[in-house]
């Protein structure tokens, strides 16, 4: 099954790299704001079907562009296609992107695979045997410390994306890492922590085709994946934080309020950080300086709730250095 995978991925990224030598002449439609398909993913997928459901009839598909509407319904086997993973990065050059392909059986993800046709770059996983980059056996990064790390992340990028939580969840990773990154291709990110290039990644608003090729390489790579507050089963959830025992732990600390599965004791904090935010803005009585702007509404799936910065800003000489990025 992994290798009729590869040989799938092969197909897809042997269309995407005809395509890349004129991508001028793609054509890209729009499924909402900032969300673009062109005719490469969607040609792409099509090799991928047809190479899987070609050894596999019975199998059931799963894909980001036709959805379920090919391969059998009622299948215990079930293949999870992402054909172009970062289309946007694609269609504008920057060669950044791959295929990602997994197989879940029963709903557990055993077979994934994620082509890098820029690089030729295979990182495949078959469930209790490890991860592999090309022939190479990969293990995630030993570094233990979150201030040593280089994190990877996603940004918002269409409406309702939550973009005030976002920052404050991105301010507190800044602040406490060497680095972060966004590569914009969230199953190669999740490659790269699984051959240690990244100590960690996190990213909301993902689909099960961004993560669940990347999730079996994490595991089998050593590392450890869930959502925001640490749960395993987060395919569906929309939220991934990835990394070693030692920073997937911390990214979850750090991250785990702003969850939408957070508890509320973790909701708590997050609202009044931003009470706090809102009483440092105001200005002071007679003061000639103008009053610094106070933390915006955001809205979490599950509750309404204020986020402003997750901590009171501290004095100057409270301060820690910055950190490079």
């Amino acid at each position: 099954m992994l290798n009729v995978a590869i040989k799938a991925a092969r197909a897809a990224g042997a269309i995407i790299n005809r395509a890349a030598l004129d991508v001028e002449s793609v054509r890209v439609s729009v499924k909402q704001t900032n969300d673009f398909v062109t005719e490469i993913d969607q040609a792409a997928e099509a090799a991928i079907i047809e190479t899987l459901l070609t050894a596999y009839p019975g199998h059931g598909i799963l894909a980001e562009e036709s959805g379920s509407e090919h391969g059998a319904r009622d299948s215990e086997f079930v293949w999870i296609i992402d054909p172009l993973d970062g289309t946007t990065n694609f269609i504008h050059g920057f060669p950044v992107y791959c295929v990602s392909i997994a197989l879940a059986v029963r709903g557990k993800v055993e077979q994934a695979v994620v082509y890098d046709p820029t690089r030729n770059d295979i990182f495949c996983a078959t469930k209790g045997r490890g991860a592999y980059q090309n022939d190479r056996r990969i293990r995630v990064a030993k570094r233990t410390r979150l201030q040593d790390c280089l994190i990877s992340t996603g940004f918002p990028y269409r409406p309702g994306d939550k973009l005030k939580t976002y920052l404050n969840m991105l301010g507190e990773v800044m602040s406490q890492t060497a680095g972060v990154r966004r590569p914009g291709a969230a199953a190669l990110d999740l490659a790269y922590v699984a051959a240690g290039y990244s100590d960690g990644f996190f990213e909301a608003n993902l689909q099960p085709w961004d993560v669940a090729a990347g999730s079996l390489l994490v595991t089998e790579a050593g590392g450890l994946i869930g959502n925001f507050t640490g749960e395993a089963d987060f395919m569906d959830h929309g939220e991934c934080v990835a990394g070693n025992p030692r920073i997937y732990g911390a990214l979850v600390g750090a991250l785990g309020k702003y969850s939408k599965f957070a508890g509320a004791g973790d909701k708590a904090t997050v609202r009044q950080a931003a009470l706090d935010g809102n009483a440092e803005a105001a200005p002071a009585p007679g003061g000639d300086e103008p009053a610094v702007p106070a933390p915006g509404k955001t809205t979490l799936k599950s509750k309404r709730i204020k986020a402003g910065e997750s901590k009171p800003a501290a004095t100057p000489s409270q301060s820690p250095p910055d950190a490079p990025f």
